[in-house]
């Protein structure tokens, strides 16, 4: 038989000896599980919004702030990550690199997909106890605002990590050929043997084991189709529970320490605005005037694209929910043009690479806390790097697209210019109503995205009069899924950071670092080749943390300028936070743009050589850095 698999990332065909169905009932309970973990998963994306638009209603008109809000967006946020979570695991929409598995047979591609659901089980069932160990222990303390036990906040985690074993378990249920679940259980099973047995051995290695598991493990699942998320957590799990007596309860802290950001609420919420957007005709709107203005340039929507995340970059304070904001309006365009889904995704991912020194950028905010450095300078020192990397960009897209075929696309006429730009004019006010939110104090950059959405609804309802009730709890779920497979991969890509810590690696490369022959040059170019690393393991905000106390004085020492030195250090952190195979930011790009990241891997090496090229020259040159300080 020939089944066509449609997943959130891909569209493949399978081919499969006519496997058995497995008794409806299995199916109907996982449908009745799925839906009554949706509905309140849909449910929590609403009063997100409620609260924090509430919240900026009662300070900014009332005049009388909500001092609990805050903190109930909190409580609330961590159940919605972890119930996403859950149903992006029902829906198979967990972030997965299936570049080498798609080259497979489809045999070995089948045992493979078992394989994975399983390795994400053995995950899971190694912290369902050290969740409810965690949740037991969060009980002992109360919450300032509200004055609750915070382990109604904490109880997400076990909750979530029993509903996605539930999952597994139904869909392992569900496999028809019981030779491959065979196999595909007891591979994984002697695996885990294996490293459990090796425990005498692993220890005294030290931190030659952040290569065994940071790197072989991680590498070894993520290459194999594990999903992202639970690649990392195996690794990290691994390496604390055989190679140091940490409490496993650990992981599952450092896993809510990297969900439970506030400023990651922006990541749903942009992500329910950019399907607003679209829904309301605001998106279509926009795409009518881009491409009536640019339409007809060979590559014009790509040069878009690069103008809106320079655009929009900042607001939010997340990459995540810059592109989440970006991305739904211009890829269908984009797409009927011919542009291969592939192509797209990388340049959206080098787009959030180029904007990370823009401001107001959370990690210009974290650097200038932890270091000392004025925000104000690094503010203004932010804005031109960014722009010398646009324009290697943009000379890559040049390149690419100079033979493009537009024999098709009419140039449109100055009147239908000012027509489509009337038309569009609320829908492009959009990006301004909310950096005008954000720069006057109105909201908070998690706040803000609440704006835009009431702003795209009475746009939609008001002017375009396009609103199809009927798609909003569709679109509810879609957010909440999207949004828990990008934030499992931030939380157990935090628990790696926290490894990293513990291990001493840190200190150990601020010590090498200090002592460079070379000065200024080799520090620079060392720095890059660190931080570029750095970002793919520990994304932008942790790797600050970590080093950024310890580099900044050595870079002084050595003459580079502080501000120089933050440009150059942002910039390489972000090629690595978006480079693959291990760059978060990449699988979250693929994620939002709804694209298998097997088919970004070949085009974004281009983009990702003229970020290095445009990072080179902004380390070359300080003036592009301090110029204007």
């Amino acid at each position: 038989m020939t089944r066509v698999e449609v997943t959130e990332f891909s569209v493949t065909e399978v081919v499969l000896e006519s496997p058995p169905r497995r008794p409806s009932l299995i199916g109907s309970i996982e449908r009745l599980v799925g839906r009554l973990v949706e509905i309140p998963a849909a449910i929590l994306v609403v009063a997100e919004i409620v609260i924090l638009f509430a919240g900026v209603v009662a300070r900014y008109v009332l005049h009388a702030p909500l001092v609990w809000s805050d903190e109930l967006a909190s409580i609330l946020f961590l159940w919605l990550a972890m119930l996403g979570s859950a149903v992006a695991f029902r829906r198979s929409e967990h972030m997965r690199m299936t570049a080498v598995v798609a080259s497979l047979r489809p045999a070995a591609r089948a045992y493979l997909d078992v394989v994975a659901t399983c390795a994400a089980l053995a995950f899971l069932l190694m912290v369902v106890q050290p969740s409810f160990d965690y949740a037991y222990e969060e009980s002992f303390i109360t919450t300032p605002a509200l004055q609750i036990s915070n382990s109604w906040r904490a109880a997400a985690l076990p909750a979530g990590i029993c509903l996605m074993v539930l999952f597994a378990l139904l869909r392992l249920i569900r496999t028809g050929d019981f030779r491959t679940l065979a196999a595909a259980v007891i591979s994984v099973a002697v695996i885990v043997a294996v490293f459990w047995l090796a425990q005498p051995v692993l220890r005294p290695l030290g931190n030659i084991n952040l290569i065994i598991f940071f790197v072989g493990v991680a590498g070894f699942c993520v290459f194999t189709g594990v999903p992202i998320a639970f690649g990392f957590g195996l690794a990290v799990f691994g390496y604390l529970a055989l190679t140091t007596r940490t409490p496993l309860m650990v992981v599952v802290g450092r896993m809510d320490e990297g969900m439970s950001h506030l400023i990651l609420l922006s990541v749903p919420l942009f992500v329910f605005l950019g399907l607003l957007i679209e829904m309301t005709g605001m998106a279509r709107a926009m795409v009518a005037f881009l491409a009536s203005l640019l339409g007809h340039v060979r590559g014009g929507l790509h040069y878009v694209l690069l103008g809106a995340m320079y655009l929009v970059s900042g607001i939010s304070g997340s990459k995540a929910a810059d592109m989440a904001a970006v991305a739904p309006v211009l890829f269908p365009e984009m797409k009927e043009r011919g542009a291969k889904p592939g192509d797209l995704v990388a340049l959206l991912s080098a787009t959030g690479a180029q904007t990370e020194t823009i401001p107001p950028s959370l990690v210009l905010i974290t650097i200038g806390s932890v270091t000392g450095v004025s925000i104000s300078a690094l503010f203004t020192g932010g804005l031109l790097p960014g722009m010398v990397l646009a324009a290697t960009l943009a000379m890559l897209v040049w390149w690419r697209y100079r033979n493009e075929d537009l024999s098709h696309v009419q140039r449109a006429k100055g009147a239908e210019i000012a027509r489509s730009f009337v038309i569009a004019l609320p829908a492009l006010a959009l990006p301004f109503v909310i950096r005008a939110a954000v720069v006057e104090g109105v909201a908070t950059a998690t706040e803000v995205s609440t704006i835009g959405i009431v702003y795209a609804a009475l746009i939609g309802l008001l002017i375009y009069r396009r609103f199809d009730r009927r798609r909003l709890l569709p679109m509810l779920i879609e957010t909440a899924a999207l949004s828990g497979a990008i934030l499992l991969i931030i939380g157990t890509a935090t628990g790696m950071a926290w490894g990293l810590t513990q291990s001493g690696f840190s200190r150990a490369l601020a010590t090498a670092m200090t002592g460079l022959p070379g000065g200024a040059a080799s520090f620079i170019a060392v720095s890059i080749a660190a931080f570029m690393v750095l970002g793919s393991v520990l994304e932008g905000i942790p790797a600050i943390v970590l080093f950024g106390p310890l580099l900044f004085p050595i870079a002084k020492a050595v003459g580079v300028h502080e501000v120089h030195y933050a440009m150059i250090v942002i910039l390489a952190m972000g090629i690595g936070l978006f480079a693959p195979p291990f760059g978060v930011g990449y699988y979250a790009a693929c994620a939002i743009g709804r694209v298998d990241p097997a088919q970004g891997i070949r085009p974004i090496l281009g983009y990702m050589l003229a970020l290095l090229v445009g990072l080179i020259i902004v380390a070359i040159f300080p003036w592009i850095s301090i110029g204007f300080l």
